[in-house]
């Protein structure tokens, strides 16, 4: 699905989140722990996936605008994405992340 993602784990790097960055086609950036986003200050859409404790898929929020909030109960962690690449790559709810550490 995607070819790298950044991870956001420490509480600056999560509140800063994509802020002042552009998202490259194949990249991401998952936000760990975490149950809900904001878009406050951002210029372009995303692609929000919500993973639950086994990194399955439990909600995905399309194309969310700059200015709104999206959560979901039951998530331990977001994926952000380019808007549009979820449905690009056929990504649904109850589906299981795979992810491997960068060499």
């Amino acid at each position: 699905m995607v070819a790298r993602c950044a991870v956001a784990q420490t509480p600056w790097t999560r509140l800063r989140g994509l802020l002042g960055r552009e998202l490259a086609a194949d990249a991401g950036l998952w936000i760990r722990p975490a149950a809900s986003i904001h878009m406050f200050f951002m210029g372009y859409p995303i692609d929000a996936v919500f993973l639950d404790r086994d990194d399955r898929v439990v909600r995905i929020v399309a194309d969310l605008a700059p200015w709104r909030t999206a959560s979901c109960r039951g998530a331990r962690t977001v994926v952000e994405l380019p808007a549009g690449t979820a449905a690009r790559v056929g990504l649904r709810e109850g589906e299981t992340l795979r992810h491997e550490p960068a060499h």
